[in-house]
């Protein structure tokens, strides 16, 4: 095993448990295996996660905010090849590590968020006008990446593949373009199709999206730029929050935020707080967009107040003729979100819900799929904008001894019924994405991947599941530990 520490940092012990950053980036070529790797996996699992560089206030430090540390393990012929973390090097972490900086455009937010693979590159994203950074196979940064130059500003952190086009959908956000938000559409060569303003209510937060064969969903719900909260992160002084607020809400939108104003607010929140908060009059509100049309054309469709991070799916429901009578949206919902807790989304309970949108009516009816708290949810993603049967999430539930006990859950969507599994006491499941055996597999046929703690043993591992039974395939365990993070994919060789 390698490790290397970075260098002039102090890195203090959070109180996160096991959200606390690791030290270390390591590789491994000796990771021992309970169980059989399936033959058939070549490729790499790959998961990304906000892990602070330098010194942190624990009373004031966000979950969600962090410099990105992707963490990754390939496989190949039954074999667990390497175990790998890397800091994704953007301008800010590369000084902190006290290493050159790179060259990159825009602002140096970190890339925290997830990592997939798109026109034959890797790519750590983030969201919220944040700059992607493109991988080598083991990891490394190569720098920042434009798309081959089509990308206008940021990008987002949940892009939709499209599987029978190989085209790359998005709804994409910034503070600083307040009232619209960005619906691209990059080809297989990673170059922009289509990039289309489509006007929302103040600044959202939109960390996800729904895509159907001819639609485009957009999440317009109530969490919003906090304009006096990201003043009080930079280090305004609290007599100048409230006339600076006044003067900046009328700039935001006017004046560009980029140079050197932009990366060094950018900097300061980048292992900090959030500036997005809980906003009760902001209306909550899904539109539905025709996949070709210009963003005027997005029709609302009023829900009651929540809040999602993430859609499971999304689908036309059409008539005898092949006709869209309605949009299905499931995912997961809040009743409400950073309004109590700064850090993160502790406390809050949530639940899988339905809601339909009836194109004749104009009408949405919101039915509660699954009322067990989950989060994470992802289907078989060959399935993306078309009919699913089964969805699969990480559900957290005491096991009666007062220590966690996280619950793999899956949700048969036909049958109205859902399995719960749990991997024992003590147990912290990450998000879990599901790998068909075959490009022809069935819809269950295949394995779930993806990290888990033993917070009993302080072990981490990654954990191999039959997606059918949810019964454990194998598992390779990991030589440090993985903090809790955000998004993983499998990528194939």
């Amino acid at each position: 095993m390698t490790s290397s520490a970075p260098t002039g940092t102090d890195r203090p012990i959070m109180t996160g448990g096991a959200y606390d950053p690791v030290q270390t980036e390591t590789t491994e070529t000796r990771l021992r295996v309970t169980g059989a790797i399936p033959e058939w996996l070549d490729g790499r699992y790959v998961r990304n996660g906000p892990n602070p560089i330098g010194a942190v206030d624990p009373a004031t430090f966000h979950y969600f905010m962090g410099d990105g540390m992707v963490h990754g393990v390939r496989l190949r012929g039954g074999r667990a090849e390497w175990y790998r973390n890397r800091w994704v090097r953007s301008r800010d972490a590369a000084k902190a590590l006290g290493e050159p900086m790179p060259s990159s455009s825009g602002v140096s937010v970190a890339a925290n968020t997830t990592v997939i693979g798109h026109a034959g590159a890797t790519l750590a994203l983030v969201e919220a006008g944040g700059t992607c950074y493109a991988l080598t196979d083991e990891l490394e940064t190569i720098g920042s990446w434009t798309f081959q130059g089509t990308l206008p500003g940021g990008y987002t952190a949940h892009p939709k593949l499209d599987q029978a086009t190989g085209e790359l959908h998005a709804i994409s956000y910034r503070f600083d373009h307040p009232g619209f938000v960005h619906y691209s559409v990059f080809d297989v060569r990673g170059r922009a199709r289509r990039v289309v303003d489509v006007p929302v209510s103040g600044s959202p937060l939109v960390h996800d999206m729904g895509l159907t064969q001819r639609h485009v969903v957009v999440l317009d719900l109530p969490i919003e730029f906090d304009l006096p909260r990201a003043m009080r992160a930079v280090g305004v002084p609290e007599r100048m929050i409230e006339p600076g607020a006044r003067v900046a809400a009328k700039l935001i939108g006017r004046v560009p935020a980029s140079g050197r104003l932009a990366d060094l607010a950018a900097s300061r929140l980048r292992n900090g707080d959030m500036p997005y908060s809980w906003s009760p009059d902001h209306p909550s509100r899904l539109g539905v967009l025709p996949r070709g049309a210009a963003g005027a054309a997005v029709r609302w469709f009023e829900i009651p107040q929540c809040f999602a991070f993430h859609v499971l799916g999304a689908y036309d429901e059409v008539d005898a003729d092949g006709r869209p009578v309605a949009v299905v949206v499931d995912g997961v919902r809040y009743d409400e979100v950073f309004a109590d807790n700064d850090r993160g989304p502790e406390g809050s309970s949530t639940r899988l819900t339905r809601w339909r949108l009836d194109l004749g009516t104009g009408r949405a009816i919101e039915t509660t799929v699954d009322d067990r708290q989950q989060e994470f949810p992802r289907i078989d993603e060959r399935l993306i904008g078309r009919p699913y049967r089964y969805g699969y999430a990480s559900g957290l539930a005491p096991d009666g001894t007062g220590t966690v006990d996280d619950r793999i859950l899956k949700h048969d969507l036909v049958a109205g019924s859902t399995e719960s599994h749990s991997l024992g006491a003590g147990t912290e499941v990450g998000e879990l994405v599901f790998v068909p055996r075959s490009p022809d597999a069935a819809e269950d046929d295949g394995v779930l991947m993806g990290f888990v703690h033993d917070g009993v043993t302080g072990a981490d591992r990654l954990e191999l599941l039959d997606a059918a039974s949810l019964e454990s395939v194998a598992q390779v365990h990991l030589p440090v530990r993985v903090p809790h993070g955000f998004h993983g994919n499998w990528l194939p060789a």
